[in-house]
Order: structure tokens, then C-alpha cells, then sequence
């Protein structure tokens, strides 16, 4: 669970959506919401899981993709920040924790189909 100020308030916006929790990583922290990564929260900033359905939107609202050097160059993550006024409260937060929940439910690994048995004889 989350130890620092920040991070518990982050946690106690998204909640809204289920139960949240928050681990260490990477000086950050990975924000779980049902199991669910949503969101990370570096240098206390939160920033929200996007896909292609969702960028856009962040984008309009005036967001920014978490970046960090990788090997001397800028490398994008699928994480933008929340809109400054849904830092206000869950009601606020709620309608862009749902497009996070949403983009990390869509970006779940698909699962294997079974192999079917050989017949025999074969």
C-alpha cells in the first residue's frame, strides 16, 4: 500500500474504481486498481494508462506523456498525466480513471487458444 502522502490521495481518487494499491518502482510508484495497472506516479505526478483509444482525449485536455531516458533517448510510455482539475476530487477523476481502467483492460495479454489434442494414430 502506498506510504506517502501523495500517493495515498492518488489512491484515494482512483478508488472509485475498485481496490487500489500502490507499489514502489523504479523511484515511482505502480498504481493497481483490481489488479489492473492504471497509472505510476513519478516525481508527484500521476499519470494514466492511454492507448490509441485514448490518447487523444488526454491530449485535448491539456496532458503530458510520461518520458524517460532510455539510453540517452526520450522514450514515451503509455501513461499521461491526469488533467490538473481531476486532482480535485474521485468525482472529477472518475470519467479519466475510467478511460485508464479501460485502455488497461484492452491492453491485457489476449489468452492462448488450447491446443487441440493430436487424433490418434497420427
Amino acid at each position: 500500500m502506498a506510504s506517502d502522502d501523495f500517493t495515498q490521495y492518488c489512491c484515494d481518487l482512483l478508488a472509485p474504481l475498485g481496490a487500489c494499491t500502490a507499489r514502489k518502482m523504479f523511484g515511482g510508484w505502480n498504481i493497481k486498481c483490481d489488479g489492473l495497472s492504471i497509472g505510476l506516479i513519478a516525481e508527484q505526478r500521476l499519470y494514466l494508462k492511454v492507448d490509441a483509444h485514448t490518447k487523444e482525449q488526454f491530449r485535448e485536455a491539456g496532458c503530458e506523456p510520461f518520458v524517460y531516458g532510455d539510453k540517452g533517448q526520450p522514450m514515451e510510455m503509455s501513461y499521461w498525466s491526469a488533467p490538473e482539475d481531476a486532482m480535485d476530487s474521485p468525482a472529477l477523476m472518475s470519467p479519466w480513471a475510467h478511460l485508464a481502467m479501460e485502455a488497461a483492460l484492452r491492453s491485457r495479454p489476449k489468452p492462448k487458444a488450447a491446443k487441440k489434442p493430436a487424433k490418434p494414430g497420427t
